[in-house]
C-alpha cells in the first residue's frame, strides 16, 4: 500500500510540475520596463549585464504598442551614457513578436513567467527581467531619449550641409 501511495504521489508531483512548466504566461505580461540580465552569442561565454560589465539594455513595451529600446553604458569616469537605439511600435500575440515594422518572428520573445523572458536576436540569446521598481522619472527620461533618436528632417539637412560636405 505504501508503494502504491508513493507511486501516486510521485506521479501527481510530476504532473503538477509539467503543468506548471507548460503554463502559458499571458501576452499582456510583456507590458512594462525590461532590463537585459544576460546575453550569450552562440559559441561564446554568457555575459552578465550590469555593473560588472558596465553595460545595460533597456526595453519598454507600452500597453498601446509603444516600444522603446536603449543601451546604457557606464564610462570609465563613472558617467552613465544613454544611447537610444529605437523608438516605435511592437506587437506580441500568441508567441509572434514584431517590432519596428520588421517581419514577425515566432518565439523571438518567450515569457518564462511574469518577470522573465528569453529572447533571441540573430545568434545572441538574451535573458530579460521586468523592472517593477524603476523610478518613473528614469523610465520617462530613457523613453524620451529614444523618442528623440529620429533626427528631424531639417536638422538632418543641416548636418549634411555642415558636417558631410
Amino acid at each position: 500500500m505504501k508503494k502504491v501511495m508513493l507511486v501516486m504521489a510521485v506521479t501527481l508531483m510530476s504532473a503538477l510540475q509539467a503543468s506548471a512548466q507548460n503554463a502559458k504566461v499571458d501576452d499582456k505580461e510583456i507590458v512594462g520596463v525590461w532590463l537585459m540580465e544576460s546575453m550569450q552569442w552562440e559559441g561564446e561565454k554568457k555575459k552578465m549585464c550590469g555593473k560588472e560589465m558596465g553595460y545595460a539594455q533597456f526595453k519598454y513595451y507600452g500597453a498601446d504598442g509603444e516600444y522603446a529600446c536603449a543601451e546604457i553604458a557606464l564610462t570609465t569616469e563613472g558617467k552613465c551614457v544613454v544611447m537610444p537605439h529605437e523608438y516605435g511600435k511592437y506587437s506580441f500575440k500568441d508567441g509572434w513578436y514584431m517590432e519596428m515594422g520588421r517581419e514577425p518572428i515566432k518565439d523571438a520573445v518567450v515569457l518564462i513567467d511574469k518577470n522573465t523572458y528569453k529572447g533571441t536576436w540573430k545568434t545572441r540569446h538574451d535573458i530579460w527581467k521586468k523592472q517593477t521598481a524603476m523610478p518613473e522619472k528614469l523610465r520617462k527620461y530613457i523613453i524620451d531619449c529614444c523618442r528623440m533618436k529620429d533626427t528631424p528632417a531639417d536638422i538632418q539637412q543641416l548636418i549634411k550641409q555642415t558636417m558631410f560636405k
